[in-house]
């Protein structure tokens, strides 16, 4: 949460509202999300109706439902002018939104009804299939991606990322051998430790 930081989060939402203008859609993810598998069968293709697809901290059940915490370290978007109009209403906040990252002005939008008065049709992620440290899938044969969010260093990030890999390894050594144990990801411990640790 940094000022540089906080600056280079808007300097991406003003990369990406440009890469939307110039009729690109796409598939943003944020450098700490291990893709596991394919993402694309988990994901309504761009020729669909919805404009929006984006990852949860946390996941209540209802794919289309906005109590869903959002996090933009995982999404699809359609360009089209509602996405364009989102991104332009949410890139014009940066100077009324003092020490808050864009993931929370967005948030923020989203409760205020921004969403439903630009007509956008959006969809939350599952975290069983997209997954992260905040909510953890239990199935391995169904998680397609996984996000080292809620967690506050980038030294513990790779520490439990480093772990999923060696989890995800296992899983399929096992899965060839066809055997019937149940696996459970590592613990991330240093994420965990790193809420705990005074940041300069």
């Amino acid at each position: 949460m940094s000022q540089d930081f906080i600056n280079m989060m808007w300097r991406r939402t003003l990369f990406l509202k440009e890469m939307l203008k110039r009729g690109y859609s796409f598939i943003f993810t944020d450098i700490d999300v291990m893709w596991l598998r394919n993402p694309f069968p988990r994901l309504i293709s761009f020729n669909e109706s919805i404009d929006l697809q984006i990852s949860t901290d946390s996941f209540n059940g209802d794919q289309l439902s906005e109590a869903n915490p959002i996090n933009t370290g995982f999404y699809m978007v359609r360009s089209n002018n509602r996405t364009i109009s989102l991104f332009e209403k949410w890139y014009a906040q940066k100077n009324y939104s003092t020490k808050l990252k864009e993931q929370d002005v967005l948030n923020g939008m989203m409760k205020e009804g921004v969403f439903r008065e630009l007509g956008l049709s959006v969809r939350f992620l599952d975290t069983r299939y997209f997954s992260g440290f905040c909510e953890v899938s239990r199935d391995f044969k169904a998680v397609t991606t996984v996000h080292a969010n809620c967690c506050r260093t980038i030294g513990a990030k790779v520490i439990d990322l480093t772990a999923v890999v060696h989890n995800w390894k296992r899983f399929k050594s096992l899965s060839n051998s066809n055997s019937t144990l149940t696996l459970k990801w590592t613990n991330h411990v240093a994420c965990n430790r790193s809420w705990k640790r005074k940041v300069n």
